[in-house]
């Protein structure tokens, strides 16, 4: 009789909180994408604040290879590796352009 009455008090205790929690429940979801919300917006204007802050004047931004990282005193004329983080240097698409050179430039080749 005790085990009848302990399961009859926990399907009971269920469908109490399922029954008064829904409200309660979707206010909390409501406001949990709302923070989420809040986080990713904030998070979007401190990288756009960072962005603009950064120098981007020095050889780790306008060297024709450049550091993935941006590391300072990283960047070269030639293809290599980083001094400072040893990652392979990549190809600086944007090489020139904040100089004002010309993207379509024939510079360093010939036909």
């Amino acid at each position: 009789m005790k085990k009848y009455l302990q399961f009859a008090l926990f399907f009971l205790a269920i469908g109490f909180l399922t029954s008064c929690g829904s409200e309660a429940a979707t206010d909390a979801e409501n406001a949990g994408e709302e923070a989420v919300e809040n986080v990713e917006a904030a998070a979007t204007e401190a990288a756009e604040t960072m962005e603009e802050a950064t120098d981007q004047s020095g050889p780790e931004y306008t060297s024709m290879y450049v550091c993935p990282m941006h590391c300072a005193g990283s960047g070269s004329a030639e293809p290599g590796t980083c001094p400072s983080c040893g990652m392979d240097y990549v190809m600086n698409e944007n090489a020139g352009l904040e100089a004002g050179g010309d993207s379509e430039s024939h510079e360093g080749h010939n036909h």
